[in-house]
């Protein structure tokens, strides 16, 4: 039976151009609550550029994108980022003379739409609230006195994260959650994450790292060149031949096959 709910977020015929170059091209894509839906593609393809036009950053050329059933495509980050969508980045973007819980309290007081006119001279405890439950989740209330620039590149990608759920948002975008870690790095990565799906929680989620990708994700995106060319269940891109051949390889399909088949959910 048809899912007939309707999506958190719409988008129709998205563009982004860059001169002539087209990094995002004629997309479309609906996310329904509850969806973690991975993105993977070749280096180029236009992956972050399509969450930079969710989020405001890099607005889209053309098309309609529609969130919670509002138009977004003209706001401003701020204005989107108060609606309800959070993001994370490629690169680990914190506040170096901050600790840990002092950056996710600033997610959770300029992120949301209650900030009101004038800028705020206390954290309510109800912002308090929302910092302990994000530093719960990503599990650094034990670190949370630290400073940021102490920190190694694991706990700053886990920062970002704290500081995006401080703001509690419909939906999460995160970028290469996973860029530059290790095997176990990883794991630790991935138990966090699927704990957040448990949650019910919305997710476009950016990475490289397929065994990462495929364990998380209910559905899966893969872009070539800003176009959609496979969109559809985890396993069934492994099936895929242009995605095989334009991105995987035979080699790495075969082992993520393997990997599949056994015990993919544990990495």
């Amino acid at each position: 039976m048809a899912d007939t709910r309707e999506p958190l977020l719409a988008c129709r015929g998205v563009f982004k151009h860059f001169g002539a170059l087209a990094a995002v091209n004629n997309f479309d894509l609906d996310v329904l609550p509850g969806d973690v839906l991975g993105i993977g593609g070749p280096n180029g393809a236009g992956k972050t550029t399509f969450l930079d036009v969710i989020s405001g950053i890099n607005p889209a050329t053309d098309g309609r994108i529609r969130f919670g059933g509002a138009d977004i495509r003209q706001q401003s980050p701020e204005q989107i980022c108060h609606a309800g969508i959070a993001r994370t980045y490629q690169l680990n973007a914190v506040f170096d003379t901050l600790t840990i819980r002092e950056n996710v309290l600033v997610g959770a007081a300029f992120g949301r739409g209650d900030r009101g006119v004038f800028p705020r001279m206390r954290f309510s405890r109800e912002m308090r609230a929302r910092v302990d439950r994000a530093l719960a989740l990503t599990g650094l209330e034990d670190r949370q006195h630290l400073n940021a620039r102490e920190l190694p590149v694991l706990d700053r990608k886990l920062l970002m994260l704290a500081g995006a759920l401080a703001t509690e948002p419909k939906l999460l975008l995160v970028d290469e959650p996973v860029g530059g870690l290790n095997p176990h790095e990883i794991d630790q990565v991935m138990e966090i994450m699927s704990g957040l799906t448990r949650e019910g929680m919305t997710i476009i989620l950016i990475e490289h790292v397929m065994r990462f990708l495929l364990a998380l994700s209910k559905r899966v995106v893969i872009m070539h060149h800003g176009e959609k060319i496979y969109e559809g269940v985890p396993t069934g891109l492994l099936q895929d031949e242009r995605v095989v051949e334009v991105y995987l390889g035979e080699g790495t399909a075969a082992r993520l096959r393997h990997l599949m088949g056994g015990s993919a959910a544990h990495g």
